[in-house]
């Protein structure tokens, strides 16, 4: 078992050893081996930083530790969506990929991420001979509720075609009212930790935590050697290979920093802990909704551009699209329940964007979404006074 960790940590350090060697040597590998390079250093940085995340829970429980560690995983999306953001500032053409960057990895995580858990559920209750399905534990429905709320103000977004600085400040301001409420709450998260986490756990207390911060020092200096240089890698591999810049700044980034929490999550519910690895990505889907969403204009001005960050044409419909999609998730969580159908039409729609990739097309399908959501949402009616009530910290069972 020791020796299988060693490896691990040696095989994420040794991915990340070239990307920072080239950046402190000021080399540039040119556009496809920058995605290359970068791209496997920012992979390398999220596995350490989910493995550092995973061990603190050994000192920090309950619902806010996977809160937490929700926005500890996906820091290596936030560097490189902040980095085009930043950018936009001095290069508006940059304002562009920023939207793309966020769009796509919030798609992926539902359109993707939570049918693959689904999927490693149903497979590990058929092997073990029991019911099918992820049912998710009430104190969720804090991360439901919450999402919902920010699905329904993120609309403002396409409709003024711009992220302005007043969203952020309420973005941001329910993002932290959201990690109030989740550490307010009394359930517990008694998780059993898998893997490297589950080694490193077992350290004497001392030893751990130098390990863990070693980990979070580690991984945030391979993002910061990364981050840059892989969004510029994508931009520039556009042109080169001929392939939209736009959707390899959409796809091809969230891919690489997503991954490994994916990974996690999909093999939680293979141990039948589907609530665990559904409920690590329903929180990362808030903290990206929210905090994210809410940096943007942040870093944009930051960057020497205006207090809001404008969204053109293409970005208005990306935006629209992705908002929709969160409106149809939330309404299939809403009874708390993750059966293998919603994530089937979750996946399909996912994958319809591709076969009809047009602007036009994904104004349909945002149509779609919500037509859906509206439909659905009839015989889950009952659900929306104990989600509302959950806004306010008080969940079925939980003293506050």
């Amino acid at each position: 078992m020791r020796t299988n960790v060693a490896v691990r940590v040696g095989a994420a350090f040794a991915g990340a050893l070239p990307a920072v060697v080239l950046r402190i040597m000021g080399v540039e590998p040119g556009a496809v081996g920058g995605i290359a390079v970068f791209g496997v250093g920012v992979l390398a940085a999220a596995l350490l930083l989910m493995w550092a995340a995973e061990t603190a829970r050994a000192d920090i429980a309950g619902p806010l530790a996977l809160a937490l560690l929700a926005f500890i995983a996906v820091l290596p999306e936030y560097a490189v969506d902040l980095y085009f953001a930043y950018t936009a500032g001095s290069r508006p053409e940059y304002a562009a990929y920023a939207a793309a960057n966020m769009t796509g990895a919030n798609r992926m995580l539902v359109g993707v991420g939570w049918p693959l858990v689904a999927v490693a559920a149903w497979a590990a209750a058929r092997r073990k001979g029991v019911s099918p399905g992820i049912g998710l534990r009430e104190h969720r429905r804090i991360d439901v509720a919450f999402l919902g709320v920010a699905a329904l103000v993120a609309f403002v977004m396409p409709a003024t075609r711009e992220i302005a600085w007043w969203l952020a400040v309420v973005l941001i301001g329910w993002y932290a009212y959201y990690l109030f409420r989740v550490g307010r709450c009394s359930e517990t998260d008694e998780e059993e930790l898998v893997g490297v986490p589950a080694r490193l756990a077992r350290l004497p207390a001392g030893p751990r935590r130098a390990t863990t911060v070693f980990g979070f020092v580690a991984a945030a200096g391979v993002v910061f050697a990364c981050a840059e240089p892989f969004a510029t890698a994508l931009v520039d591999a556009g042109a080169t290979l001929g392939v939209d810049r736009f959707l390899l700044v959409q796809w091809l980034a969230p891919l690489a920093s997503e991954a490994p929490e994916l990974i996690v999550a999909v093999v939680f519910a293979w141990r039948l802990r589907g609530d665990d690895g559904l409920g690590a990505l329903l929180s990362s889907k808030v903290n990206q909704w929210t905090l994210l969403i809410g940096s943007l204009p942040l870093a944009y001005l930051a960057g020497g551009g205006d207090a809001s960050l404008p969204l053109v044409e293409r970005q208005v419909d990306e935006v629209l699209l992705t908002a929709a999609q969160t409106v149809l998730a939330v309404v299939l969580l809403l009874d708390l329940r993750f059966l293998l159908w919603k994530a089937g039409l979750l996946l399909v729609l996912f994958a319809v964007q591709f076969v009809l990739p047009g602007v036009g097309a994904r104004i349909v399908l945002s149509w779609v979404y919500l037509g859906l959501a509206l439909i659905l949402s009839v015989p889950r009616l009952r659900e929306l006074r104990p989600s509302a009530r959950a806004l306010a910290g008080r969940i079925e069972g939980d003293p506050h």
